[in-house]
């Protein structure tokens, strides 16, 4: 997105990631090397997967994490210390960023990214980071529960009215990567170069005498896009019948009505009913599009379970906002200073982090689908890994030897620079689906899905055991 209103983005941070870089500053800390690890604990919706989003966002507003002199005076008015503001006149984040890649399908526990550099730098884009990556990563995993349920129907994401203010870009954007076809948000589509849609609402029929005037006055100034809002006064008697009859004008004009728009009432019933007037009046091309709090569950009971006649989907607040679930629980932990593994230790064993570098490493099935992912050190070899453990019950464990393998992690962001391509949102779809068609449909479906496994290699058990041991010895 580049600068937000010509602003660099350094204040874009909880005030704690600076209160502690001050002290990392004061203590002397300054130039210790850090690997900090991203990744989020719990599958949103109680959904089999995740879909990874918001990478190439995070990258370009970290090139833009910097201070003006306006910042730095106040923070100093925030109590920040002068020599610390003077340390922040030149920063920028000069560490290395390692990342499985946009529109990836992905796991919790499993590292997400790996990011390296200087305590300072690592600590302060925390909060930047885990702002854009669970968000995005959240709203494109509910717009690709809504693909799947829609399967080859398409759908408009119709949220910005209903978003989370100025997320409504970001939101929109991923909504796009999960499987929108389009936005109803002008910025965003001009920022993301995503497609934009949209018709009419209520307020433009009312505006007018009666309703087939309002019809005939947007298809004259919308001839080659006319979609017709058809449940303002009585779908059936009045908004149908005056659709066809606009659709017959604009074919004795050499145009033709692209659809109609159902937005409340019983769209399964309303749908049918529509369907069959219009076939009978000729316009079988006549499109109709279903809007009114949708999400994956009415769209999969719509087409799946009362065969609606709906071609096609605009779903707003609950894609938008990411409903049912406010948030991703993503989080940054420290995993290695100066070469030496760390980690949080905690008598809840399901948030014992796992210490030192980092990678990820798929495991794929004879029939090249997704198998397990394995989390291993750095610098082990994927094939001469035998067996995957669970991280948190070890006797569980699953034996991969001689799989095929992919490591998940390319280095993204190296001194200042973006290492990757910048890709639409469509073409971050594409990649998804690619992904997707390799994960096994059990995962894929919306009740009790299968759990997919991610376990860790022997030496990573070992040395996460190794250093619980060497602090129960310290702390006793």
């Amino acid at each position: 997105m580049g600068h937000l209103n010509n602003q660099y983005m350094g204040l874009y941070t909880d005030f704690y990631e600076l209160t502690m870089a001050q002290g990392y500053f004061e203590c002397g800390k300054k130039d210790q090397q850090v690997t900090f690890d991203y990744y989020f604990r719990t599958n949103p919706y109680k959904s089999g997967f995740t879909v990874f989003a918001g990478l190439y966002d995070f990258l370009e507003l970290l090139q833009d994490f910097q201070y003006s002199d306006d910042d730095l005076l106040f923070l100093q008015d925030q109590g920040v210390d002068a020599k610390f503001t003077d340390y922040l006149k030149n920063f920028h984040f000069g560490g290395t960023i390692h990342s499985v890649n946009e529109g990836e399908i992905v796991f919790p526990n499993e590292p997400l990214l790996r990011v390296e550099g200087n305590i300072i730098e690592c600590q302060l884009i925390e909060s930047l980071l885990l702002n854009i990556l669970n968000f995005e990563s959240l709203i494109a995993t509910k717009a690709y529960r809504i693909k799947l349920a829609a399967e080859k129907k398409i759908f408009a994401d119709f949220g910005l009215r209903r978003a989370q203010g100025l997320g409504a870009l970001h939101a929109s954007r991923a909504a796009c990567i999960g499987g929108a076809s389009s936005t109803s948000n002008v910025l965003a589509g001009k920022l993301f170069n995503i497609p934009i849609s949209g018709t009419m609402a209520h307020s433009w029929i009312q505006s007018f005498d009666n309703e087939l005037e309002a019809f005939r006055a947007y298809a004259k100034t919308h001839p080659k896009n006319t979609i017709l809002l058809v449940d303002t006064y009585d779908t059936l008697k009045s908004g149908v019948p005056n659709a066809i009859t606009v659709a017959k004008e604009m074919e004795q004009n050499g145009e033709r009505l692209i659809g109609i728009r159902l937005d409340s009432g019983d769209l399964a019933y309303l749908s049918k009913k529509a369907r069959k007037m219009l076939d009978n009046a000729g316009f079988e091309k006549v499109q109709i599009i279903a809007s009114n709090q949708l999400n994956e569950y009415v769209i999969k009971t719509l087409l799946k379970d009362q065969n609606a006649s709906i071609d096609a989907f605009g779903v707003g607040t609950e894609l938008i906002t990411g409903k049912d679930n406010a948030a991703l629980d993503g989080v940054y932990k420290l995993a290695e200073i100066d070469g030496e593994p760390k980690m949080k230790f905690s008598e809840n064993i399901e948030k014992v982090t796992l210490p030192g570098k980092k990678k990820v490493v798929r495991y794929l099935d004879e029939e090249g689908k997704f198998y397990r992912d394995g989390i291993l050190l750095d610098n082990e070899d994927p094939m001469a890994v035998e067996t995957l453990y669970h991280p948190v019950y070890p006797e569980k464990n699953t034996g991969i030897k001689g799989l095929q393998s992919e490591s998940l992690f390319s280095k993204v962001y190296e001194k200042g620079k973006i290492l990757i391509d910048k890709k639409t949102p469509p073409e971050i779809h594409a990649y998804l689906e690619t992904r997707a068609a390799l994960l096994p449909d059990e995962h894929k479906r919306f009740i009790s899905p299968h759990i997919y496994k991610v376990g860790t290699s022997d030496q990573l058990l070992n040395a996460r055991n190794t250093l619980t041991n060497k602090i129960k010895r310290y702390t006793s």
